[in-house]
């Protein structure tokens, strides 16, 4: 309104606020409203790339071995992750929230478009030259297999597109959220807090859309089609966003402590280099990265205080990387293991499904090996509100509720039985093979050779993976937040969410080296398929290595608990 003195923080008010005489109360709840509907729409769109990722790469077009499909997964997934400080730096120090989240919609959509048009037969053709079609075949006897695995057809503008796609996701991620806050902050701490659970129920929700319905249509209908899904719900999020920005309250740039934390990490690495660099510039000279101009901020005692803090914190959250690697094997390996699993008909053979037949030529439909991927968001959504309304309180009348740091070894512990379970199942499932007692199973247009094991032994180890997510990441997060000195506390989450893409990368590193001449993943004679393969032997070696580091964490954390808080800022403990 005019006359209405500027905010002293910078913030920009509404414009509708200016043009309407509507409540401001009522606005910011349809702006945070039209986020949560943005937030449902990107994850509809993630989750469509990650679900079926392997298949469609297996598939005749592409005939990417299933160790190649799978690493694909692990870098488009630890990339959406390992990304995530980039985008929020940027957003902090030059573009600003809201133009972060309108760019990174913008090459959500750009990425998705060149992912349907690998789908496309004149599209790959265009993208990635052409490739004489051949249908998978059993896997063959080795003295007459091929020495080495053939080079995946159309993998720069594949991994391109899903580089793409992984930059937006994370810089979505590490955005939005905050975003969202900031438009009923102003309504109260409980408003603030209704608004985190309704943003973690619209992820989930994309999740369940996005599985049922997307899913669905790539494997039983066309990737084309699915693929253009995505591409439709992400140009929706992306004009919802651009109508919905006049009633968005917005804050410009304000930077980053980032910069100085690099600084002192400089000056406690190479002191002599520092040295020789102040004398060379003048004093006034000296600002941060993101600054123009000097400006106040925290005092050189605050930001030791707080790169101690940081130094504190780092080793907890780095012995979560093996988790990281475990977890994201159930959007890749998991995947590809159910593809070789006996996969049921969602619509049995008979009478009753005649129409159906004649309506749309095909006899059955098989059930989305990606619909496993539900088990696991059931388990959350069920679970979550179940320990903060009943397990939580019972354990704080009984004096007996865990800490954070043990929370988070206990989510360790269920993710060791995750992999081991997957482990157990897949030498079952090998030593079917190795009877030669397999099924030739329609998936799409593809032929896979399962063994006779119904898919269903694979839901243990997705709702032990479940239950892991409940007691490592959630309090993970928590950890994060409240040990962060209050002016990191965005660069410490960034940091937890780029160590789980790390995580992730590993997981695809350690694959790609199993999968060398005499590795346990070497495989070249399966186009697809992983019958000659021992991906067992990678289960049991990431449990090693989850069990390992698991008993790292429990030293760790027992002399982080030990040990008295540094001086310095205060730090909500949780």
């Amino acid at each position: 309104m005019p006359g209405e003195p500027p905010s002293v923080s910078g913030e920009l008010r509404p414009l509708l606020g200016r043009r309407l005489r509507a409540p401001r109360r009522g606005w910011r709840r349809v702006a945070a409203a039209a986020l949560l509907l943005v937030v449902v729409l990107e994850r509809l769109a993630f989750f469509g790339v990650a679900a079926n990722l392997v298949l469609y790469l297996n598939s005749a077009d592409f005939k990417w071995a299933g160790s190649q499909a799978s690493r694909a997964a692990l870098v488009f997934l630890g990339a959406s992750q390992l990304l995530a400080p980039v985008g929020g730096w940027l957003a902090d120090v030059y573009l600003g929230r809201s133009c972060a989240i309108a760019l990174s919609l913008l090459l959500y959509l750009a990425g998705s478009a060149l992912l349907a048009a690998t789908a496309c037969p004149d599209g790959r053709a265009s993208f990635c030259g052409s490739l004489l079609p051949a249908p998978l075949q059993p896997a063959c006897p080795a003295p007459g297999c091929p020495p080495a695995t053939p080079a995946p057809y159309c993998a720069p503008t594949i991994y391109g597109a899903l580089l793409l796609l992984g930059l937006a996701a994370s810089s979505v991620r590490s955005n939005l959220p905050s975003f969202g806050a900031d438009q009923v902050m102003d309504l109260g701490r409980q408003t603030t807090r209704r608004f985190f659970n309704w943003f973690y129920w619209s992820i989930n929700l994309g999740a369940v859309l996005s599985l049922l319905v997307v899913a669905f249509i790539q494997q039983n209908i066309s990737f084309l089609l699915g693929y253009s899904v995505l591409v439709c719900c992400l140009g929706l999020a992306f004009v919802l966003f651009l109508f919905a920005t006049p009633i968005f309250v917005t804050k410009p740039p304000t930077g980053s402590q980032v910069s100085s934390m690099l600084k002192l990490a400089f000056q406690s690495c190479c002191p002599r280099l520092w040295c020789q660099r102040a004398t060379r510039d003048p004093p006034g000279d000296q600002l941060l990265p993101d600054q123009s101009s000097p400006q106040s901020g925290p005092s050189p005692q605050e930001d030791l205080a707080n790169f101690q803090v940081l130094v504190k914190i780092l080793p907890v959250m780095v012995t979560l990387v093996p988790y990281w690697m475990v977890y994201f094997q159930m959007q890749s390996t998991y995947v590809l293991q159910g593809l070789h699993l006996r996969i049921p008909n969602i619509f049995p053979a008979g009478p009753t499904n005649s129409f159906m037949v004649q309506s749309t030529g095909r006899s059955s439909y098989k059930i989305p090996e990606a619909w496993l991927l539900l088990a696991n968001v059931a388990v959350v959504l069920v679970l979550v509100p179940l320990k903060d309304r009943v397990l939580d309180p019972l354990l704080r009348s009984c004096k007996l509720f865990p800490s954070a740091l043990q929370k988070m070894a206990l989510g360790m512990f269920f993710g060791f039985t995750s992999v081991i379970v997957a482990g157990v199942l897949e030498r079952e499932r090998l030593q079917y093979i190795q009877l030669n007692q397999t099924v030739a199973q329609q998936i799409g247009q593809e032929t896979y050779y399962a063994a006779p094991l119904s898919i269903w032994w694979q839901v243990p180890q997705y709702l032990l993976i479940g239950i892991s997510e409940i007691f490592a990441s959630i309090p993970g997060l928590e950890f994060a937040y409240s040990e962060a000195p209050r002016s990191m506390q965005g660069a410490i989450m960034g940091i937890f969410f780029c160590l789980s893409g790390v995580g992730s990368l590993l997981g695809s590193g350690l694959l790609a080296l199993l999968t060398l001449p005499g590795g346990w993943m070497h495989c070249p004679q399966d186009t697809g398929n992983i019958n000659k393969c021992h991906m067992d032997n990678y289960f049991f070696l990431l449990a090693g290595i989850q069990a390992a580091t698991g008993l790292l964490f429990i030293w760790i954390t027992g002399r982080y608990e030990s040990s008295p808080p540094r001086g310095g800022p205060s730090r909500d403990r949780g």
